[in-house]
């Protein structure tokens, strides 16, 4: 291996290429600490899936899905945030809680939308409450 290559393998170790998709959940993270919210997972896998960011508002907790598109020509990143996404989403929300003894605790649904332009600057819209619990693990107030 040249030393070029050589180097640009330690690169790459040392500040891996972060997709789009998490270079929007790390924005919208960002986004919502400047708002007051706690984020206190990202990433979290529980069972088929994953939450892309758990956070506290208050004393809410918050299952915030992210979606990053490069444009909002052909659909607004939210629109693939399905019904079927949603019965997912809830079935992992109830897993979290669970796990973690917070069944009690109230807890909602956001979506932040991040559109995020070659070159540009993104585009950060926070939905809060964007949808209701869904499916036979729906929760109950």
């Amino acid at each position: 291996m040249s030393w070029r290559g050589s180097l640009m393998a330690r690169l790459r170790r040392w500040f891996p290429v972060k997709t789009l998709g998490q270079r929007g959940e790390a924005a919208a993270a960002r986004y919502l600490r400047r708002r007051g919210y706690r984020i206190v997972a990202r990433g979290d896998c529980g069972g088929p899936g994953e939450l892309d960011l758990v956070a506290l508002d208050g004393r809410t907790v918050v299952f915030v899905e992210v979606k990053t598109r490069r444009s909002a020509e052909r659909a607004h990143p939210s629109d693939a945030v399905t019904p079927d996404k949603q019965r997912r989403l809830t079935r992992l929300a109830v897993t979290y809680l669970k796990r973690h003894g917070l069944l009690e605790a109230h807890a909602r649904f956001d979506v932040v939308a991040v559109t995020w332009p070659e070159g540009g600057a993104p585009e950060i819209e926070h939905i809060p409450n964007a949808f209701d619990a869904v499916g036979r693990w729906e929760f109950y107030s």
